[in-house]
């Protein structure tokens, strides 16, 4: 909304403060700042208000509002006075307002650094977290005018506001003053502000998605009146699966006098019907939907499944109809999963919705599944029914205009039924989001995605989201650091699923293989070696063997403190009269089954080759409830073994020193143990026509374990670096360096400027001097001391010695002539080369340290050998800022090449505690200091003993927005 002409022009409306949120039940508002248009709104939301609010709000009767007070409250500077308000239809239900003070108490302007803040929030809409999503963004808004420290007074019966306060987590300090209660808020962000923030962010948006998974009573828009079509293929699987609560059916075309269709109650409009509607299907064309939303809206429907196409997948015109359709449907307070949505589905036994056009409903289980795609959402269900899984939910969210894949994540993480989730994104509309809650959710039960559309440019049409810079490898090692496990196809996604849902984490890497086939095992056997993993020799049973060989030689396996997990390989067995047996799968899913039943919880999985029936009767569970599952101990990693190449990027045993002792794995803290967990089994046992894929998802639940283990005794950034860098001098530095109007394209310093910057945060860079002629690289060298360095700068050159840009340990002024000479003859003029001289450094690995700001993804601190090897093969490491000790080590170690720094054939092993400080450092300023846009450490070479920065290029720009940080907000997108 923009403001009457009459606003004050020296104050531009700030649209930026402008945000829809979800509130505590569910439901989304408008937050808003509050202009002169507003005050037949201000006056209306007033007399809804009960005369107690008043009081509270006023400290005595207030019926009304005087024509003075509506001029106060609707008229602000955007600065020294600022009020915000909540909408829901367009009308206020909430509003704020902060007028700036003195220490005195008296209306003030900047520098004055706190202000008055009241609430008051309608009694219809009290206890739907409006007052704690006010105080988060007045908070924000105050915090950009310059404003440290809210004031407040609150009578002492009014605990809902007190309360308000109390739980932000700000630092806050409290007096009771002529009979009222003083409160004072330090409006600088907290740690505990920010996990209050998130902590109610997350239970907010679960709450949304509840909505539309557990509604009381469903309508389907758009149901023909002839069988066919998609409303009433909608219709048709609601009523199909048994849906516990109201149906209803509305076409405006049915006939006045038509009271049921299918059997289910028929209405022209949402309007006429008598009873609450939670949750509508629309599936009308697009030019009718906005009439369809509206009358959803006015009978307050709760949330929406959009069916209908024709939007942003359809060009610059449809993506302006999508954003409309957002902005209409949040303005009722509604969520939207769509358009051009696949339906969902929820499999819980008190609700059984099938709110989809799948044609084959997936049985109750306990997986997860979100996806953007239709047509993968159709195959994957497919796959999975196939297969014998079941789901607990279903989402495929279409173009996810409103309702995406972190929402899910935000219900999954606490939703008992779920004990794997599976993602299918096309795209990822808050990077920073997802991996933040991928995180959380991964140290409870398993993530696994599959990301389609990884190559740049080819975003799907109706996708809108943030430009991100950064290359698919780089995205893929995030969420690997996040705990994500991500997979290459929808295949690999649903076998990796189905081990993580059905089998219990295995505490190692260490697998036994068991089975009638040598060949088949030992494809298996070769196949855990690539995974990175530590296979036992195969335990051949022979094509003889019985079902009763199968069950007695698995026993004996999982009774094994040796091994980790099973692997079963199965062809068919030859009978007594020496002919093949292709079928009776049956009986060896039964000695398979008894046999894992009764064993020590370790994960069980199948290899088959043309064994009729064997696959079925192994997906058969004994039970679709989450059982209680024992903490094995983890498999001991050696500490001091050399390193060795990883045979796949995330491999089980990091070379180089072991990470911190691993802690048991356990679910939730305070929770029972969940999915993912080791302990007992729900029956089923995945089985696989390959020996590569059943592997594959065994190694990335070994993976994922670990992950786990390590997790639950998080890393750290380290205190002792605090008194070796200067933050505010850094800061001060900065400032300076940029000026008072900086240039939004960024500043590229200067080496003499990186080094002085670096300097203060601990990192020294070897300084070079310029040698514009042999006299001038004569005197460098003589200031210098030798042995020096000869190279030059010229972009195309830099950091490439394969060309011959670099002539080393030159010990005096003949070598030195020499090989200055042997440039400028070789490669061109020195006007061109730009020759500089440096000291020699030590002897070592020659690394590369970078620290980039992603506009989607955030601050990521990377790490590789030096060289084009290095480049050509992508062999670099890359971890979210801010790094943790243990990020740091783990950063050095995952690289393919990481045995170059560990001793590799008999060299001296480098120094790899220094470069873990060194990389802490980079990440403390870059986080500290947001304008440092870009950080290029090249090369830094790490000897037996420390490390030399010998190049380092920094870039400087104005902060970008941290709205990963900000109070809570829905995207726009």
């Amino acid at each position: 909304m923009q403001p009457a002409p009459e606003q004050s022009p020296h104050h531009a409306y700030p649209d930026h403060w402008e945000a829809d949120v979800v509130l505590r039940d569910g439901g989304t508002a408008r937050i808003r700042p509050i202009t002169t248009d507003d005050a037949e709104r201000l006056v209306s939301f007033y007399e809804q208000v009960s005369d107690e609010s008043k009081y509270y709000r006023f400290f005595a009767p207030y019926p009304r509002l005087s024509d003075r007070d509506v001029h106060r409250f609707t008229h602000h500077d955007y600065v020294d006075r600022v009020g915000l308000a909540v909408t829901v239809g367009g009308e206020f239900i909430a509003t704020v307002r902060y007028d700036r003070i003195d220490e005195r108490g008296r209306p003030a302007s900047a520098p004055a650094d706190q202000a008055e803040v009241a609430f008051l929030v309608q009694d219809a809409h009290q206890g739907r977290g409006v007052a704690s999503a006010l105080l988060e963004h007045i908070a924000a808004v105050a915090r950009e005018r310059g404003i440290r420290r809210f004031a407040a007074e609150v009578l002492p019966a009014n605990n809902k506001m007190i309360k308000v306060f109390r739980d932000a987590g700000y630092t806050q300090r409290r007096s009771f003053e002529d009979g009222s209660v003083h409160l004072t808020l330090d409006l600088e962000p907290t740690a505990e502000s920010l996990a209050v923030q998130r902590g109610r962010e997350q239970r907010a948006e679960a709450r949304s998605v509840q909505r539309l998974l557990a509604p009381g009573s469903v309508a389907v828009i758009g149901v023909g009146r002839t069988p066919g079509g998609v409303g009433r293929t909608v219709l048709r699987n609601l009523l199909g699966a048994g849906f516990t609560g109201r149906t209803y059916a509305v076409n405006r075309a049915f006939a006045a006098d038509q009271a049921t269709i299918d059997g289910v109650p028929a209405h022209r409009s949402i309007g006429e019907i008598d009873e609450p509607v939670d949750l509508a299907v629309v599936a009308v064309p697009a030019d009718r939907v906005p009439e369809a939303v509206a009358d959803c809206g006015e009978h307050g429907v709760q949330g929406l499944v959009v069916l209908s196409a024709g939007y942003a997948e359809w060009g610059a015109e449809g993506r302006e109809r999508q954003r409309e359709l957002v902005r209409q449907a949040r303005s009722y307070g509604m969520r939207i999963i769509g358009p051009n949505a696949f339906g969902l589905i929820n499999n819980a036994e008190t609700v059984r919705l099938n709110a989809s056009l799948a044609p084959e409903p997936p049985a109750p289980g306990r997986i997860g599944l979100f996806t953007q795609s239709g047509a993968i959402g159709i195959a994957l269900l497919s796959g999975l029914y196939r297969r014998g899984a079941g789901l607990s939910t279903f989402i495929s969210a279409g173009n996810r205009a409103d309702i995406s894949g972190n929402d899910f994540l935000q219900y999954w993480y606490e939703d008992p039924d779920t004990d794997v989730a599976l993602l299918y994104l096309e795209s990822l509309g808050n990077p920073r989001k997802f991996t933040r809650l991928a995180r959380r959710t991964a140290a409870v039960k398993p993530v696994v995605v599959v990301k389609g559309a990884r190559h740049s440019g080819s975003t799907p049409p109706g996708h809108a989201v943030p430009v991100s810079r950064i290359p698919d490898a780089t995205v893929s090692a995030l969420m690997r650091q996040a705990g994500v496990i991500r997979v290459d196809t929808v295949t690999e996604m649903v076998d990796a699923g189905l081990l993580l849902a059905d089998q219990p984490l295995p505490a190692g890497p260490r697998v036994a293989i068991l089975g009638n086939s040598e060949s088949l095992g030992l494809l298996t056997y070769d196949a855990c070696l690539a995974e990175g993993l530590r296979p036992r020799p195969p335990l051949d049973l022979t094509t003889a063997a019985t079902p009763q060989d199968f069950r007695n030689a698995l026993a004996e396996a999982l009774a094994d403190d040796g091994c980790d997990s099973v692997v079963v390989t199965a062809i068919p067995w030859v009978g007594e009269d020496g002919e093949a047996e292709s079928g009776d799968g049956e009986v060896l899913a039964a000695a398979l089954h008894t046999a894992a039943a009764a064993g020590p919880a370790k994960p069980v999985a199948v290899v088959h080759v043309e064994i009729g029936g064997l696959a079925e009767a192994l997906a058969a569970a004994t039970s679709t409830v989450a059982q209680p599952r024992p903490t094995p101990t983890p498999t001991p990693t050696p500490t001091q073994n050399p390193p060795a190449p990883a045979a796949r990027t995330g491999s089980t045993t990091p070379p180089g020193p072991g990470p911190a002792p691993a802690a048991p794995l356990t679910g939730a803290p305070g929770t029972a143990p969940l999915a993912g967990a080791p302990g007992a089994r729900n029956g089923r046992i995945p089985a696989y026509p390959a020996a590569e894929r059943a592997v594959r998802a065994l190694a990335e639940a070994v993976r994922y374990a670990q992950w786990r283990r390590q997790a639950a005794v998080p890393g750290k950034v380290p205190e002792f670096l605090d008194d070796t860098i200067d933050e505010p001098g850094t800061a001060g530095l900065i400032d300076t360096l940029l000026g008072p109007y900086p240039d939004p394209r960024g500043l590229q310093l200067t080496p003499d400027q990186a080094r002085e910057l670096l300097g203060r945060y601990g990192i020294t860079v070897r300084p070079t001097l310029p040698a514009p002629g042999p006299d001038a690289a004569v005197a460098a060298a003589a200031r210098l001391g030798y042995p020096v360095a000869l190279k030059t700068t010229a972009p195309h050159l830099r950091h490439r010695a394969d060309l011959g840009g670099v002539r080393l340990d030159l010990a005096n002024e003949t070598a030195l002539r020499r090989a200055y000479g042997e440039l400028t003859d070789l490669l061109g003029k020195p006007a061109e080369l730009q020759p500089v001289v440096q000291s020699m450094a030590p002897r070592g690995v020659d690394t590369v340290v970078r620290a980039t700001i992603d506009p989607a993804a955030g601050a990521v601190l990377s790490f590789g050998l030096a060289g084009a090897p290095s480049e050509l093969l992508g062999d670099t490491a890359h971890r979210l800022v801010p790094a943790t000790d243990r990020d740091a080590a783990e950063l050095i170690r995952s690289i393919r090449a990481a045995p170059v720094l560990f001793g590799w054939r008999g060299a001296a092993p480098v120094d790899t505690a220094s470069l873990e400080e060194l990389l802490l450092r980079v990440s403390r300023l870059v986080d500290d200091h947001p304008e440092v846009v870009s950080i290029a450490l090249e090369p830094v070479v790490v000897a037996a003993q420390g490390l030399t920065v010998l190049g380092a290029s920094v870039r400087l720009s104005p902060p970008p927005a941290r709205t990963d940080l900000g109070p809570r907000r829905l995207p726009n997108y």
